[in-house]
């Protein structure tokens, strides 16, 4: 049976790195370690993506972008959620690319239109908010109209291109190189989505060694992302 267009192309067309999300001058810290000499080469780039898959996106971007797409129509719900997020990031320049990302995203759903978009812009520019990306992916996507387990499959496939993007940019793969670790890492994605997410109660992310390569990406000479 044919897929319905109506729920895909909506998908096809937000996932696609087309699509003005803001987050292709963001390296989540590769950037640093790949100068440090810590990812050289394609096995290990997938290895880095496998491993924030698992213990970032899954236990804390997935939770709250879900959390995200039920309070879509509860502003002020969204905004508690907004400002969990805020205080669990304790990684200052995380946080910031986070805000970044996230407020350009909105910005965009703004000019398309979309619903409670320029509502809660104006929530986050009265610091009743703060615009983290993973929450305005879900409130967007979901008044978007697209169906919570698109969103879910939308945003791993967007967090791997992410990462695999930043390993191209930064010559450490090649264009076939960076579709077979998409391939190898949609695998791992797709495991983690056959169970459910976890609550907003187990939010947790241990990546320190990401965390502590985008600390030192600032103080870096030569600089191609902004973190």
């Amino acid at each position: 049976m044919m897929a319905d267009p109506q729920s895909m192309l909506p998908a096809l067309q937000h996932a696609d790195s087309f699509f003005p999300s803001g987050t292709t001058a963001t390296s989540f810290g590769l950037e640093a370690l790949v100068q440090d000499r810590l990812v050289n080469t394609q096995s290990e780039v997938e290895a880095f993506i496998r491993a924030q898959l698992r213990f970032r996106w899954a236990r804390f971007d997935r939770p709250v972008l879900v959390a995200a797409s039920q309070a879509a129509n509860e502003p002020d719900r969204l905004a508690e959620v907004d400002l969990l997020v805020n205080a669990q990031s304790l990684c200052e320049e995380a946080r910031t690319a986070s805000c970044r990302t996230g407020k350009a995203l909105l910005g965009v759903h703004v000019r398309l239109g979309t619903g409670g978009a320029h509502v809660y812009q104006q929530m986050v520019n009265d610091s009743r908010a703060v615009g983290h990306h993973s929450v305005v992916q879900g409130f967007a996507w979901k008044q978007s109209g697209l169906a919570a387990s698109s969103i879910e499959i939308m945003s791993a496939h967007m967090f791997c291109v992410g990462l695999a993007g930043a390993a191209l940019r930064l010559g450490l793969i090649g264009h076939i190189g960076a579709q077979t670790i998409l391939a190898n890492t949609h695998c791992v994605a797709a495991g983690i989505l056959s169970g459910p997410p976890d609550g907003l109660d187990s939010l947790s992310a241990f990546t320190p060694q990401q965390e502590i390569a985008m600390m030192r990406h600032e103080t870096m000479s030569h600089r191609l992302f902004i973190n």
